[in-house]
């Protein structure tokens, strides 16, 4: 206990010191700042609408354009890692299979979703982060907390949402990039996107190929390629009726080591849809969305070859209500679940049907969020969501906020159907998880700068656990075995003054097991603690950035006996806009060339050096 104390009272610590600076522009804020917030975004992904970060009463991290350009990351969980509440998994890097975990909970309490449809693998139950290249979307939001009362299962650390590229005004306006680097590393991308009488169109298309690094000591290297593409077009008549559709397809394969023999994956990942918004009053918009999400995955090992298709198609219908400053959204949702593979299972397809409704009101200076969703799943039953939260405005500049929301995983084919050749079978009898999460917040909020400070606790039971037979430990099944209590704290703070842009990352959490022979240790792969700095500097047709990322150490099992240590890691990165339209960038991945694993005997790749050329906006 003294050293939970010890390292709570750390993390403490380091949240003031961070929030000083800022502490100290709050007092020298002026009234006329009011009318101009750079550094306050406007996100959808917490609330189904458009509401800038303080108005979500939400913890809330808008990764934007400028910000991904400016960081040219080569995968998504590159951009991801340290960020507030977020803890990144990797078994090696470029390719290899990883997990994202949102405030402590699993990769299959992480839900993902690319312009609106939820991309996961039904029987692993996460999605496959390691497959999406970031260079085919625009920005990402990180919606930290339950959202099972909006999103329906699996939101229960909460969402992290893609978004490809919009189109431009006017255009066409062309773009292309080549670039490439350390490992014999080659990446190529290119788009086009505009508009012309109420059609909006954008298109795009990226290849990523990499010899790899070896993912185990002194091991041979593991290549990785990634070819994706993009299309999305919208047209908007003059009655305001508007209709869309897109679709997002990446394809490749990955090598990687399955009990030291070399093994590899053939992937695709890929997500359609089309919608249609109609205004049917001043006061009432309704949309609905048809769309399909596929994770696919060949892989052959040394002893044979397994596949897993996951095809999960939904129709989604969200009503939005206008009452002056207050807005409603009510829906439903219908989603069928279909898998194939090598494996047999009972079953291979199930249904959702969902209805769901959210209130949006102010009553300034006071606001309040409620919303409520019930899922009649045919595999595991109905589930019941709900969430409120209530904000007050101190004055122009500082919010508060409380919270209290539910949410569930729900069990995967794996967990329900799944049966191989030693007799491990799922159990179609095991519950969803189900959590409750209480948490307070504050938001500071100026011309350029904020801060942002959480504090949470989620209480989950009914967790999903493989347990061995004790009559036969080549069987496994899964059961309702084990409870856990989450507790955190969360600090983000950014400015931007004249040149400069900083921002930081500050998390503790205390993931704690509260059942077993393993009550009162921490979860297994979970990191306690966490920072990210970053600083970019521009310096006319130059810019110059860097950043600084801290983990703790983590355990690998269960037991608390395993432990993985911490790291740090510096990122550098420089850019040259040498023309118009024309710009060179210089990443330098991992620059102190850090030995690291986050999972036991998979490495990361040292020192990485990328170069590339741009063209267009």
């Amino acid at each position: 206990m003294k050293t939970k104390h010890h390292l709570a009272a750390q993390g403490l610590a380091a949240f003031g010191l961070a929030a000083l600076p800022l502490a100290v522009q709050a007092q020298a804020t002026t009234a006329e700042e009011t009318d101009t917030v750079t550094l306050n975004p406007m996100v959808i992904t917490a609330t189904l609408a458009p509401r800038t970060a303080d108005e979500t009463l939400s913890s809330v991290t808008l990764l934007d354009e400028a910000t991904l350009r400016r960081q040219d990351p080569t995968s998504v969980t590159d951009m991801l890692r340290g960020q507030p509440g977020v803890d990144v998994i990797t078994n090696g890097s470029f390719g290899k299979n990883s997990s994202v975990y949102l405030r402590g909970t699993g990769n299959e309490s992480t839900l993902l979703m690319i312009d609106g449809i939820r991309l996961r693998s039904a029987t692993a139950g996460g999605a496959a982060w390691q497959f999406l290249d970031p260079r085919m979307f625009q920005r990402a939001e990180i919606v930290r907390g339950p959202r099972g009362s909006l999103y329906g299962a699996d939101a229960v650390g909460g969402v992290v949402q893609l978004f490809t590229h919009e189109a431009q005004e006017g255009g066409p306006h062309p773009r292309v990039s080549v670039g490439g680097g350390s490992f014999n590393t080659q990446r190529y991308s290119a788009g086009l996107s505009g508009s012309s009488g109420g059609t909006r169109y954008s298109f795009a298309g990226s290849h990523f190929t990499t010899d790899g690094t070896p993912v185990r000591r002194d091991g041979e290297d593991k290549g990785y390629d990634n070819t994706s593409a993009l299309a999305r077009i919208a047209h908007t008549f003059e009655n305001e009726v508007e209709v869309g559709v897109l679709a997002l397809r990446a394809r490749g394969n990955t090598e990687f080591d399955r009990f030291g023999a070399p093994s590899d994956t053939d992937f695709v990942q890929q997500v359609a849809g089309i919608y249609g918004e109609i205004p049917f009053t001043d006061t009432w918009r309704s949309r609905l969305t048809l769309s399909e999400s596929r994770d696919e995955q060949d892989t052959s090992y040394s002893t044979g070859t397994s596949f897993f298709d996951t095809r999960s198609r939904a129709a989604r219908w969200d009503n939005t209500l206008d009452f002056g400053p207050h807005q409603l959204v009510v829906g439903s949702e219908y989603m069928h679940d279909a898998i194939e593979a090598t494996d047999d299972f009972v079953e291979e397809s199930r249904d959702n049907v969902a209805v769901y409704a959210q209130a949006l009101l102010d009553f300034d200076p006071f606001s309040l969020q409620a919303s409520l969703r019930h899922d009649d799943n045919e595999a595991f039953g109905r589930e019941l969501t709900g969430g409120i939260a209530l904000g007050f405005e101190l004055d122009a500049h500082h919010t508060l906020r409380a919270s209290y929301g539910t949410a569930f995983r729900a069990p995967t084919f794996n967990d329900l159907y799944y049966r191989d050749e030693w007799g491990s079978e799922g159990n179609p009898d095991v519950n969803a998880e189900t959590s409750r999460t209480f948490e307070l917040g504050a938001r500071g909020q100026y011309r350029s700068g904020f801060w942002d400070l959480a504090v949470y606790q989620s209480d989950i039971d009914d967790l999903i656990a493989w347990t061995p037979d004790p009559a036969d430990p080549f069987r496994w099944n899964p059961m309702n075995v084990n409870e856990a209590r989450i507790r955190g704290i969360e600090l983000a703070t950014g400015v931007e003054l004249q040149q400069w842009t900083l921002q930081t990352a500050l998390t503790w959490i205390d993931p704690e097991n509260r059942s077993g022979a393993n009550a009162g240790n921490r979860i297994q792969r979970r990191a306690s603690q966490s920072a990210r700095f970053d600083v970019d500097r521009e310096l006319g047709e130059w810019s110059l950035g860097g950043s600084w990322i801290v983990q703790g150490y983590r355990y690998n099992d269960a037991e608390n006996q395993d432990r993985i240590g911490g790291f740090g890691l510096v990122n550098l990165r420089a850019g040259w806009q040498f023309a118009p339209l024309w710009s060179a960038r210089l990443t330098v991945e991992n620059a102190l060339d850090k030995e690291y694993e986050t999972s036991r005997d998979y490495l990361n790749a040292g020192r990485a050096a990328f170069v590339s050329v741009h063209f267009g906006q």
